[in-house]
């Protein structure tokens, strides 16, 4: 960013290359689900159950990456290093139990769901069973990525994510055939990978030997107090995609749902190259200078400064050329040019959120750094009323653009109350 932080810098613009050859497989696959399946009820579903489970993967997998696990073990690793396979080992532990809790009860619900209201029922009820199971094989890769962050070897993930999604790739191409119900199948096959290549990695890289337990030592009955309070935040913000997809399909728009989701990945693509990138580096930063002041504010404004203007100047790049870029990346095979068209149309009201939205995640994780999760559900409260009221303002002449702006206008205000509540002699 700036030379108060190279080493951060240095490490993100290390990470690029890693993530592009290893991660770029998930920026692509929406492209080839486009060109494969475009737009029908299938992929409505399968769009829907999608933000469903994100949101049930959130209870578990939201609890590692980017949040307390990490300045808590970081403080473990400082002044009591001995207890710290033991206590990965509790947290894996528990990261089983739960995850499996949670695949099990959200599964039970979806599944009743599909019976009553979804159709088609039968791929619905295919997609809902294997992306059940998704969810645990998420939440255990989201655990070694956190124990990864917290060491400071950020390239694990990329690493384990890349080989996993080849394999997913490999059996999309395979299969696809069969239709959209493949997508899930193929995503956990390559959760299954990436849980493999970073157990494998965390034993060699890290020397640890990983036992799950159950036990309940004082760190990590600290870490649940903190992320369960995180976790209440994510959970009422993921009801947004859910709630965003019902709007669509009440906008009357064949695919509407689809389009929606394929003009917010395009959007936020400039979001999740920093997200690979420097967000997982920022975190462990600032934890690292959570009790120092003033280098803790100073990363954290121009950290703030650099990735705001780099947001702002890729969605005016993409605003400008939305058109030529839309059909470049979808008018291929199954989607067809008017709903290309309606991709472009969509893409700058989304857009208009990618600078608040990178603001957001900074500031979110100056908040975690400083252990101050209590404000999470709050936040979280906030962000889903906002949106649900932006929604109503919005979508009656606006259609699925006024999806994408009443998203973006909740970062703007998430961004502005995450900043006011930041202890001031933090950002002072």
């Amino acid at each position: 960013m700036t030379a108060a932080t190279p080493g951060m810098a240095r490490t993100a613009l290390l990470l690029l290359p890693l993530q592009a050859i290893f991660r770029g497989g998930e920026a692509l696959l929406p492209l080839f689900l486009a060109a494969w399946f475009g737009r029908n009820e299938e992929t409505d579903l399968y769009y829907l159950l999608a933000a469903y489970f994100v949101f049930a993967g959130a209870l578990i997998a939201g609890a590692f990456q980017d949040s307390a696990v990490i300045p808590v073990l970081i403080e473990v690793e400082s002044t009591a290093p001995a207890e710290f396979p033991g206590i990965a080992g509790a947290l894996l532990g528990h990261t089983l139990a739960i995850g499996g809790a949670a695949a099990a009860a959200m599964g039970s619900i979806a599944v009743l769901v599909a019976l009553v209201a979804l159709h088609p029922r039968g791929p619905a009820l295919e997609i809902v069973g294997v992306m059940s199971a998704g969810v645990v094989a998420s939440a255990v890769r989201a655990f070694y990525v956190g124990l990864f962050n917290a060491r400071g070897l950020f390239h694990a993930h990329p690493v384990g994510s890349g080989l996993g999604m080849g394999v997913t790739w490999s059996i999309l191409y395979a299969g696809r055939q069969m239709g959209i119900r493949i997508v899930p199948i193929g995503l956990l096959a390559g959760e299954l990978v990436a849980v493999l290549v970073l157990s494998v990695l965390a034993r060699r890289a890290l020397e640890l030997r990983i036992v799950p337990n159950l036990a309940r030592p004082e760190p990590v009955r600290r870490i649940f107090s903190l992320v369960r309070l995180e976790v209440a935040g994510s959970l009422i913000t993921r009801v947004n995609p859910v709630i965003d997809q019902l709007m669509a399909g009440l906008a009357g728009v064949l695919g509407g749902g689809t389009l929606l989701r394929y003009a917010g990945d395009v959007a936020s693509l400039p979001t999740s190259i920093l997200q690979a990138t420097l967000f997982p580096v920022l975190l462990t930063r600032l934890a690292c200078e959570a009790t120092r002041p003033e280098e803790f504010a100073a990363t954290t404004r121009r950290t703030l400064a650099a990735v705001v203007g780099l947001l702002a100047g890729f969605s005016a790049l993409l605003v400008v050329f939305r058109r030529p870029l839309c059909a470049l990346l979808f008018l291929h095979g199954a989607m067809d040019s008017a709903g290309v068209a309606r991709i472009a149309a969509i893409l700058p009201w989304a857009l208009i959120g990618a600078a608040p939205f990178g603001a957001l995640l900074v500031l979110a994780r100056a908040h975690v750094a400083l252990q101050n999760s209590r404000i999470m559900p709050g936040m979280g409260v906030l962000n889903s009323a906002c949106n649900a009221a932006f929604n109503l303002a919005f979508v009656g002449f606006l259609g699925l653009s006024g999806i994408a702006l009443s998203t973006s206008m909740t970062y703007v205000v998430v961004a502005l109350v995450f900043w006011i509540r930041l202890p001031k002699a933090r950002h002072a």
